[in-house]
């Protein structure tokens, strides 16, 4: 079973509808038993990382997702994403999960609109099992102002937006994490979903 991590942050009935669309059993949780429990995890998120990070700390959730990330896939979406690095600077300095190295800076996009926001090509830097089924011409959804920064080896894929922007992270282990929407982004989100599915099944 996958685990969608409810959490109060995140845009989740979406996310659960592309799962169940590809049958890939899941559940919304917020409790330390199920998260332990889960075959993988998904750690979606909208809004302010510090405030994302607070309800993460107020259901006593931090030390679990962090055990759990180190044992069986793990997927960030969106600020989840975010989540996943060592510290933002959204709305002051807040550490994060620290499951990858690197921090979270306000997008810095000269001529450009911020919110990035709409479709962007994925440009893949690094092997990843997520991106085994994506060819070269793929398209992804973004809706986002804060950008990781990080070392290209933990980059999959990037794309161009005033300067590259890390689309698709990982640890090399089992940490993933997606700055677009997969569950907002047509047939392309749907195969990385499944890839996701199949680290399990």
């Amino acid at each position: 079973m996958i685990a969608i991590i409810d959490y109060g942050a995140g845009n989740i009935f979406s996310l659960k509808n592309a799962l169940d669309f590809l049958e890939l059993p899941c559940e919304l949780v917020s409790d330390e038993k199920s998260i332990r429990s889960a075959d993988a995890l998904i750690l979606p998120g909208v809004g302010a990382f510090p405030a994302a990070m607070e309800m993460l700390r107020s259901r006593g959730l931090v030390d679990v997702i962090r055990d759990e990330a180190a044992k069986k896939p793990f997927l960030g979406i969106c600020l989840g994403m975010q989540l996943l690095f060592d510290k933002s600077y959204e709305f002051g300095e807040c550490d994060g999960l620290g499951l990858i190295s690197g921090e979270v800076r306000k997008m810095d996009a000269p001529g450009l609109i911020i919110p990035h926001m709409g479709w962007n090509k994925l440009e893949k830097l690094n092997d990843c099992p997520l991106l085994e089924n994506i060819g070269m011409e793929e398209y992804v959804y973004f809706v986002h102002s804060y950008k990781a920064h990080c070392g290209d080896e933990n980059i999959a894929a990037f794309c161009e937006y005033g300067g590259r922007v890390p689309a698709l992270v990982y640890d090399g282990k089992t940490v993933f994490g997606a700055q677009f929407h997969p569950e907002k982004s047509g047939e392309t989100g749907l195969k990385i979903l499944s890839s996701f599915g199949g680290l399990i099944w």
